[in-house]
């Protein structure tokens, strides 16, 4: 057989399909699985780490950080002796190995009061694997070991201009006014949903903020 004739072989079409459908389930997954989690999902508040709240809100795209983002948060909660650890050179703490993945189990506050901002449910355990059969007002987060610190895909999200331009001069205003006053924890919690999985979605931020010489609460949705 000539060199010409095996060039000539027509190419399978499975080798066009298979890829086109692996790309086609890949764009689905993604829309799949938020949908899911805003649908089934529980709402649980977030509360945002004690940083400069009024510069949150700056750039194209925001970063937060959360209470439970700090290792140092986490070290007293059950099941954390159960994760792997890794102990920096130089440092005598040890944190869970980079790179880890577990998850956080979270509680719901006994209350809720409707005059403040949502309280922040609370961290109560730690599992290397998804626990099943929690309480009803428990939930379990995905997250991952980073250096020092935790993540849960909650981190970084993006808001439209219009609407973090006014986030920011309402919280402008509020910081003004209780300049002699110091703020801890920061006056934003952020809401999210968190599915059986462990998978969540931020849904927006609840905020003490300042409007014609009046504080209130407000919520800004995504």
């Amino acid at each position: 057989m000539s060199i010409n004739s095996e060039y000539s072989r027509p190419i399978p079409s499975w080798r066009f399909w298979v890829p086109l459908l692996f790309q086609t389930a890949l764009i689905i997954t993604v829309p799949t699985q938020a949908i899911y989690t805003t649908v089934t999902g529980k709402t649980v508040i977030l509360q945002t780490a004690p940083v400069d709240p009024y510069e949150l809100l700056r750039g194209y795209s925001q970063t937060l950080r959360y209470d439970i983002s700090n290792q140092d948060n986490l070290r007293n909660l059950p099941g954390w002796q159960k994760l792997p650890k890794q102990q920096p050179n130089g440092n005598k703490v040890t944190f869970i190995k980079p790179g880890t993945r577990f998850y956080l189990i979270l509680e719901a506050p006994d209350s809720s009061n409707s005059t403040q901002l949502p309280i922040p449910w609370k961290p109560v355990g730690l599992s290397a694997k998804l626990p099943f059969r929690l309480p009803a007002n428990q939930i379990p987060l995905k997250g991952v070991a980073n250096y020092g610190s935790i993540e849960y895909g909650l981190e970084t999200y993006y808001m439209p201009e219009d609407q973090r331009e006014q986030i920011n001069e309402e919280l402008n205003s509020a910081r003004q006014e209780n300049s002699n006053l110091p703020i801890s924890p920061p006056p934003i919690v952020m809401e999210i949903k968190v599915d059986a999985q462990g998978n969540a979605l931020p849904i927006g931020i609840w905020a003490l903020v300042s409007k014609d010489s009046k504080q209130q609460i407000r919520k800004y949705r995504f």
